[in-house]
């Protein structure tokens, strides 16, 4: 007889986007303690239907730029997240296509979106500083733009701006010299 081990799953809520983690309860691993069991079952969520799950996302922890006291040259807090767009199964297509058409700085020629992180202290808040703005570049592309209503103007707006024009006008007629012949 085998026992299936319960899952509880947890969101760990941020800012702007939610991680979702599922972890395995078992009584056999490591007397009852919590273990992950299978690969990275991470996902950031972006929308109710899109889902990246975090081994398509790349992060290395590098050194900070600029002035850090005693662990400027000691420790890599500093965070280069890397999400390749066409390599993504997680994102349909036409938000792919969305996404190389915008004009970022972040989004090389070969399609992958390079953030950098670095304006905390800790690596955990830069990685997860690194994930909302991932998450906010893939909502905008998400967002659909708003249609145009086409307006016209008013008649009494058109008027109006016939009155001023005359009015315009004649004071301009006023100001001319007149020649004497």
């Amino acid at each position: 007889m085998t026992i299936e081990p319960d899952v509880e799953i947890s969101w760990q809520t941020t800012s702007r986007l939610r991680l979702r983690t599922c972890i395995h309860h078992t009584d056999q691993d490591h007397g009852g303690a919590f273990s992950h069991i299978g690969g990275n079952v991470d996902t950031l969520d972006i929308s109710d239907t899109v889902r990246i799950p975090m081994s398509e996302i790349r992060m290395t922890a590098v050194r900070s730029q600029g002035a850090g006291g005693q662990n400027v040259n000691k420790v890599a807090t500093a965070i280069h997240l890397r999400f390749d767009i066409e390599g993504s199964d997680a994102i349909p297509d036409k938000i792919k296509q969305k996404l190389l058409r915008l004009s970022d700085h972040r989004i090389t020629d070969d399609g992958v979106i390079v953030i950098k992180s670095q304006a905390h202290r800790s690596q955990d808040r830069n990685r997860q500083a690194a994930l909302d703005r991932l998450a906010e570049l893939l909502k905008g592309a998400l967002r659909e733009p708003k249609r145009r209503i086409k307006t016209k103007p008013s008649k009494r707006s058109k008027q109006k701006r016939l009155d001023n024009k005359s009015r315009r006008g004649a004071l301009k007629r006023t100001r001319q010299s007149t020649r004497d012949d």
